[in-house]
């Protein structure tokens, strides 16, 4: 799977979402009729290191990590418990090795709120992943809706 072809998966099959770019990564927002400044994050793919979040090596070549944000049960449900915020700059304590090619795994920073990731998925990998995304999207709609009230 290329970048390319994750936001054009997430555009033809979720409405309402957006694709924006900026701190490095393109991130893909529920933001149906554009009423909130940015939307709701359902998944992101960043493509290099940045300040806080270099935990999975992003700056080798042709590597890039994708990001869904699902429910936190189902965080615990595949990954066994949340962990304690990280310190600015540092990774999650987990026993992972968040810089594992085509593994679904924790988010390195942002598992604490119950992020996902998988580096550069293969397209065997990538159908374990939608589940994921789908949750991510629903889980979004639901935040915006609250948001919008």
């Amino acid at each position: 799977m290329k970048p390319e072809e994750i936001i054009t998966y997430c555009t033809s099959n979720f409405p309402d979402v957006v694709l924006t770019e900026s701190w490095g990564e393109k991130g893909i927002f529920y933001n149906p009729g554009h009423v909130l400044k940015r939307g709701v994050y359902v998944l992101t793919i960043k493509e290099k290191d940045g300040e806080n979040d270099k935990g999975s090596l992003l700056n080798r070549d042709n590597v890039y990590r994708v990001n869904a944000g699902i429910r936190k049960e189902t965080f615990i449900k595949k990954f066994g418990s949340i962990p304690k915020r990280p310190e600015a700059g540092q990774i999650v304590t987990m026993d992972y090795d968040f810089t594992a090619l085509n593994t679904i795994m924790p988010h390195p920073v942002y598992a604490w709120m119950g992020w996902v990731c998988v580096i550069n998925p293969s397209p065997e990998t990538w159908e374990e992943f939608e589940p994921l995304i789908q949750e991510s999207y629903d889980f979004a709609k639901q935040k915006f809706a609250k948001r919008k009230v």
